[in-house]
């Protein structure tokens, strides 16, 4: 028997044992391959496997086997396979089930939907691939914790990892059980997860895939999007790769496999920042696109380390400011910044105006609408040109911006004179 790698602790390890002794049923959501039943098996002690074939047909017999009396925690694995387990868990939850007695997994949103939707009987918590501290690459010493207080915290810490470690991390992925193999392997293992994206879980959700050739088209050309707000036409008319005789999908066809890419926890665009507080004129609204993982972004796009570093372009034909490492090392950063930030209940998002002459990369948003406005730079030294935007946003909105940020490839983590934190991105942490 294959002897499992030591577990990782996860930055959701913290709210899960926050929540659980209080809440009666939690469902651990996300794209497979990220961790969840890992995390969740550390908690469980009872555990019905719904992707075990032979176990599932045992429960199909008799559904009520999982919320018979057992001991808790339960867990309930890849729920979405027997969809009526929600439906159970939710009854007996409204039953009076006490705090800890359910975990549930999720990698996809079922074909068909439970009766019910579960508001406030379950309560869903997001996994996500392993941040860069999770990957334990550095010892953080700045926390996107403090920041949000907004009390200006000291910035400071070095760090000796540098803009090819970076890309080593692109390319490694943040799954715990592909990160760690030899680089083939790697990416054998990534290419075969991407084919059964394409081969079985678009049906899994319900979405027939009549031409398997065109989605990974489509799929491409979004990787080639990252952190960029290509609109779904550009995506779509740079699926066909600008070759005669290749045709775009149809609008609808685009608009269906995004739609399933979301159900399967995928692809996770950045919402535009929105404020409500002040009158900053003219936001663009698009959201700036994102896979769930940069990894996938390079598999799709057939990219190594030496083409990045040598910044050639690659892929189909999307629009972008900078290079392609520019846009995944964005893409990194903003996959650590939502883990970090739901740990405090923050959101992230973006801000730019519709004229493009103003945008800031991310925005880290309290739930009272204070926030923390981060730039992203692949750069190691950071100069007022690279801040420039930061103190343009200041201008408009001091009363309700906790702090500055760049986050950057450099080695030192510190505040400049004018009060912005620049940190490395391998020093930040939650």
């Amino acid at each position: 028997m294959t002897e499992l790698p030591a577990y990782l602790p996860r930055v959701v390890d913290a709210e899960l044992d926050e929540i659980l002794p209080a809440l009666p049923a939690i469902a651990l959501e996300g794209a497979k391959a990220v961790g969840k039943t890992r995390t969740a098996l550390q908690r469980a002690r009872t555990v019905h496997r719904l992707s075990e074939p032979g176990e599932r047909a045992v429960i199909e017999a008799d559904p009520a086997r999982l919320v018979a009396p057992q001991e808790p925690p339960v867990l309930i694995d890849e729920w979405q396979r027997l969809p009526v387990s929600w439906d159970l868990v939710r009854d007996a939850v409204d039953a009076g089930a006490p705090p800890g007695q359910f975990l549930l997994t999720g990698s996809a949103a079922p074909r068909e939907q439970p009766v019910h939707s579960g508001a406030g009987r379950i309560v869903n918590l997001r996994m996500r691939p392993l941040s860069l501290s999770e990957r334990q690459l550095d010892r953080p010493s700045v926390s996107l914790a403090g920041l949000l207080t907004g009390e200006a915290p000291p910035i400071q810490g070095e760090t000796s990892i540098r803009l090819e470690d970076y890309v080593e991390e692109i390319l490694a992925s943040g799954f715990p059980a592909i990160r760690p193999l030899p680089e083939r392997a790697r990416r054998l293992q990534l290419d075969s997860y991407l084919d059964r994206v394409v081969d079985r879980d678009f049906d899994e959700v319900g979405q027939t895939v009549r031409n398997p050739a065109v989605l990974r088209r489509w799929m491409t050309a979004y990787a080639a999007a990252s952190s960029t707000t290509a609109s779904f036409e550009t995506i779509r008319h740079a699926a066909s790769g600008g070759k005669k005789g290749q045709d775009s999908p149809a609008k609808t066809t685009g608009i269906a496999y995004r739609d399933a890419l979301v159900r399967l926890w995928l692809i996770e665009p950045v919402l535009a920042w929105l404020p409500t507080r002040n009158q900053i004129a003219r936001l663009s609204a698009p959201p700036k696109h994102q896979l769930v993982d940069p990894a996938l972004a390079a598999r799709l796009l057939g990219v190594d380390a030496a083409a990045l570093l040598a910044g050639q372009p690659v892929g189909p034909p999307i629009p972008r400011a900078g290079t392609m490492l520019g846009d995944l090392f964005e893409s990194l950063v903003t996959l650590d910044l939502r883990v970090y930030a739901q740990q405090s209940e923050a959101k992230v998002k973006h801000l730019r105006t519709f004229s493009g002459d103003h945008e800031v990369d991310l925005i880290v948003e309290r739930a009272d609408g204070r926030f923390v406005a981060v730039e992203v730079k692949l750069a190691h030294t950071i100069d007022d040109r690279d801040i420039r935007h930061l103190n343009w946003l200041a201008a408009q909105v001091e009363a309700e911006l906790l702090d500055r940020v760049v986050i950057s490839t450099g080695q030192a983590a510190y505040r400049r004179r004018d009060g912005i934190a620049v940190v490395p991105a391998a020093l930040l942490g939650p």
